[in-house]
């Protein structure tokens, strides 16, 4: 995927999935501007699928405790679809509920859209 990609993914994500509604996103040769304000982001990775609903809460919480300002995550198509046009976002791939709870934990939420995940799924 080329830069030009990434900075696009990361833009809209951000833009779709921010603390505040009222939030305006924007990107120039310099960087990430959030509310007028240049922005470095502090990012950590959670998986959904491999942790329960419950233990997101907590997970945030850490996160955001420990000085960060986003999760990142892949959307893990192959659980989402496993058979073709047959969607499940049910119980720990509830991505709504896990967007919601990083909202409400004043985290941005950085989507690493697949098809592609590396991040050892596969073993």
């Amino acid at each position: 995927m080329s830069c030009s990609w990434i900075k696009i993914f990361l833009i809209a994500s951000l833009a779709l999935i921010c603390p505040s509604s009222a939030s305006t996103v924007e990107y120039d040769s310099r960087g990430i501007i959030i509310d007028g304000q240049r922005k470095i982001l502090f990012v950590a990775a959670i998986h959904y699928p491999r942790s329960t609903p419950a233990m997101w809460p907590d997970l945030m919480k850490k996160i955001k405790d420990g000085g960060n300002d986003a999760i990142e995550t892949y959307i893990f198509w192959d659980r989402h679809e496993k058979i073709r046009r047959q969607y499940d976002f049910s119980g720990n791939l509830d991505i709504i509920n896990f967007f919601k709870l990083a909202q409400q934990a004043g985290l941005y939420v950085i989507l690493r859209i697949g098809p592609y995940v590396c991040a050892e799924w596969t073993y």
